[in-house]
């Protein structure tokens, strides 16, 4: 909508709101002369009550949030009790012509009470709600309106007047650098050069130097592998197996001159490189044998 559309329907609202202020204001004051209030008074209550209906439609444009939402509790109980006592002065013809009893505004007591109590804390709420609803929109910061980039060459250059913590990138990205290959150096003779006065018969043309093969060779590890699982069998180097009667003859030769203390399964083990129980079998008959000699 363009300015002259927003003027025009605020300017509608501000008449409409006029018009409907000045039908309820006799309402409204013929209800305060019922309660107590002075000319005075009666004159102004309806500034009270409508005024501040007012002030709550102007803070809900203004405020947002739970802010926003308070205003408009407030506009709807402020705009709810001005048409009770609206609809009262309509139900009570007495009070067009003020000939109604002080204080009395229905038969009933209890429904007179109510609203007597409605029409006399309108205006200590007006004065309480009134100074929160300015309290907010006075303290009120509207959010910043994001402004599209249309044209990056229009905006002003203020990048190079901020922090470099500020930037969003403290350092250029790394730009890749393609290596170019420089011609290999010709070496120039500084010296005085000659002319040779009688032709020089040419050299023989050099023999060009044959080429380097470039062959993949294999990078040597600083130290050997080790095996991380278990070697297969056909990998084991062969090793042939003795009988009983042989490691006993290798043990018999071995230990001839051990002493009973020596005889043990493990020194048995290390000097036949046995098996622990073979090297068993043959302490037990090796010591049996030397006991047997020793009763002979």
């Amino acid at each position: 909508m363009n300015r002259t559309g927003r003027v025009l329907l605020v300017a509608a609202l501000v008449a409409v709101v006029a018009m409907a202020f000045r039908v309820s204001w006799n309402a409204l004051r013929d209800i305060a002369n019922a309660i107590g209030a002075d000319r005075t008074a009666a004159t102004l209550y309806p500034f009270v009550v409508d005024g501040l209906m007012a002030l709550a439609l102007v803070a809900t444009l203004v405020l947002v949030g739970r802010d926003r939402a308070f205003a408009l509790r407030v506009l709807g109980t402020y705009t709810l009790a001005s048409l009770v006592l609206n609809y009262v002065h309509g139900l009570v013809p007495k009070l067009h012509g003020a000939t109604v009893d002080w204080g009395r505004l229905a038969d009933w007591d209890p429904a007179n009470w109510a609203l007597v109590l409605l029409a006399t804390s309108l205006p200590v709420g007006s004065i309480y709600f009134g100074s929160d609803l300015v309290a907010k929109v006075l303290h009120h910061r509207p959010a910043p309106v994001p402004i599209p980039v249309t044209n990056a060459e229009k905006l002003p250059e203020t990048i190079s007047n901020r922090s470099t913590a500020d930037l969003k990138e403290s350092t250029p990205a790394p730009v890749a650098m393609t290596a170019v290959r420089m011609p290999d150096p010709v070496t120039v003779d500084f010296l005085k050069s000659t002319l040779p006065l009688k032709p020089v018969p040419t050299a023989l043309a050099p023999t060009p130097a044959p080429a380097i093969e470039r062959r993949a060779v294999a990078a040597e590890s600083p130290r050997p592998r080790r095996a991380t699982g278990r070697v297969p069998q056909a990998a084991r180097s062969p090793r042939p197996k003795r009988t009983p009667d042989q490691l006993l003859t290798e043990a018999r030769t071995v230990t001839a001159d051990w002493p009973d203390a020596k005889l043990t399964a493990e020194g048995i083990r290390l000097a036949v490189h046995t098996s622990p129980a073979n090297a068993r079998t043959l302490r037990e008959t090796l010591r049996s044998e030397r006991t047997g000699k020793a009763v002979a």
